[in-house]
């Protein structure tokens, strides 16, 4: 017999139970008016991923209860498997498991639990889960099926991170397909060394593999989804990323068309924002437009995701501010059909100078006197969101953040930063993207010309950092690929320049400590998948 599979792959709220069971409810309806046999939903589907300390909460787990026993009933109708956390009835190991919940025929059938608990970047489910500790495949329809949710099928590397690998021990009831519920967050390289992972699986073990995951951001995770069905040939069938919906992936014969690298980053970014303003209940931003680079990205991108109406940009030129960077910015709106105000800064810095000029005196201008003038513009932009209910939007990119090339409660403020995780080359490789997706909508003049702070006379990042083509090879290869001074030298940066940038970077811990969550779009972002002591003296 032939099952047909509908693969639900849907955006889920963490906490937000009304939201998820309707959910889940119109997947199930559309899946029985497609004729669909059995409906599988991602991992943690029922409360959202990933739920944290909110899973400690006893009511929590009862709601998660609850909607399991909402949809036992459903089941007489089309096979559902669910992912869900259940409860540890041993009084031994964790109080939870990490469960896909199997139920037909008006009953539940099988809860097979999550055996690989990843602990490392940005999962902590070892924190809250107790491993499974039996493996056994499930049976519908008369077709055995190896059930697993999403690590389960990442144990297949050289070097091994866990003991056991889950379908090794399944595969020997003979399965005739596997299904993988997943909640794999999105990176740029993500997507394709998933697929790598589940052709190699369908390679290894000669059946086929469902898998479905999550769709939609939570706080600074993006889920792309990318719910496919793969044979042991590496056939793909109904691939789809950054989109909601029920898929039935044997019937799609569409091309496999993998985007690039900026068309993953721009989705991502898009639904980033849109659900980060949607789940908290807010439609309208605020930021400060520089005549820069990443306040125009930045804002580009939230014109996009939230319409130009909902978008108000605050130009807050100093005293350094040069006309050409006013005219810019003025330009960057009027090409959006955006809306701006802009309030000058100047007569605020000589009233704030003025009240520290007795404390001050006899010592000699400089940062702190550029820094007051990244905190007015910091306070103008809090005040004008408290005002009006807009949401504060941080522009700094990932070289500045590695460095603290910022102003700590000036230009390091927002609810959420969106360049966060791309460094200053990938913004402008960006800013080149969305040119040509949209027409130069960017002035060119953005783009071509030095970035600068404009905090001081004349003043040019390459002042005081390296360029940034030198800058941003020497921290990914730190960041992202963990080498060490002695490596770097090898591999053929100047040693000074290693001394003083890895300084930098790990003397700016503790500003990151602040800095408000940053959208993932890397293997290796700044926040909950970096964690790095603040006093340290390593490096």
């Amino acid at each position: 017999m032939t099952l047909k599979i509908g693969l639900a792959q849907l955006n889920f709220h963490v906490g937000n139970f009304t939201s998820n069971y309707n959910k889940i409810l119109d997947a199930i309806n559309t899946a029985i008016n497609q004729g669909i046999d059995l409906i599988v939903f991602p991992e943690l589907a029922v409360c959202g991923y990933p739920a944290w300390d909110f899973l400690e909460f006893k009511e929590f787990v009862d709601d998660c209860e609850s909607i399991i026993n909402n949809l036992i009933p459903l089941s007489t109708k089309i096979g559902i498997i669910i992912g869900s956390p259940t409860r540890n009835p041993n009084l031994e190991g964790k109080n939870l498991h990490n469960s896909a919940i199997f139920m037909s025929e008006g009953k539940v059938n099988n809860v097979i639990h999550k055996h690989l608990l990843p602990t490392y970047d940005v999962f902590d489910e070892y924190r809250y889960f107790e491993p499974a500790n039996l493996t056994q495949c499930v049976e519908f329809k008369g077709i055995k099926i190896a059930l697993t949710i999403c690590e389960d099928l990442w144990n297949l590397d050289d070097d091994p991170l866990y003991t056991t690998n889950p379908m090794d021990l399944l595969i020997k009831e003979n399965p005739e397909i596997a299904i993988n519920l997943a909640a794999s967050p999105f990176s740029f390289t993500h997507p394709e060394d998933r697929l790598k992972v589940l052709k190699r699986n369908a390679h290894k073990y000669q059946i086929p593999f469902y898998y479905v995951n999550h769709v939609g951001a939570q706080t600074e995770l993006i889920f792309d989804g990318g719910s496919c069905l793969i044979y042991p040939d590496g056939q793909i069938k109904g691939l789809s990323y950054f989109s909601e919906g029920v898929f039935s992936p044997e019937n799609e014969n569409k091309a496999l068309e993998m985007p690039s690298k900026y068309d993953f980053i721009y989705q991502a970014l898009i639904l980033g924002i849109q659900d980060y303003f949607k789940k908290l209940g807010f439609s309208k931003a605020i930021l400060g437009l520089s005549g820069g680079i990443d306040s125009a990205v930045v804002y580009v991108l939230l014109v996009k995701a939230l319409g130009a109406d909902n978008v108000f940009a605050i130009e807050m030129p100093s005293p350094y501010t040069s006309s050409i960077s006013n005219t810019l910015a003025q330009e960057l709106v009027n090409n959006c059909s955006g809306k701006e105000s802009m309030i000058e800064i100047k007569s605020i810095m000589e009233s704030i100078e003025k009240s520290l000029e007795n404390l001050f005196y006899g010592l000699p201008k400089g940062l702190t006197e550029e820094n007051i003038q990244s905190r007015i513009r910091g306070l103008l932009l809090m005040a004008i969101s408290n005002k009006f209910g807009n949401i504060l939007v941080n522009t700094s990119n990932k070289s500045e953040m590695a460095v603290g090339y910022s102003t700590l409660y000036g230009d390091s403020n927002g609810a959420f930063s969106v360049l966060g995780d791309l460094y200053k080359t990938e913004v402008y490789e960006l800013a080149q993207y969305l040119n040509q997706k949209f027409d130069g909508l960017i002035p060119e003049l953005i783009i071509t010309r030095p970035p600068s702070a404009e905090l001081r006379p004349d003043q040019k990042d390459s002042d005081s950092l390296p360029e940034y083509d030198i800058l941003d090879k020497l921290l990914y290869n730190y960041i992202e690929l963990k080498k060490g001074p002695l490596e770097l030298e090898s591999m053929g940066f100047e040693k000074s320049i290693i001394d003083r940038i890895l300084s930098l970077v790990n003397k700016s811990e503790f500003k990151r400590f602040q800095a408000p969550p940053i959208l993932r779009v890397s293997n290796k972002a700044f926040g909950v998948g970096r964690r790095l002591p603040i006093v340290a003296k390593y490096l």
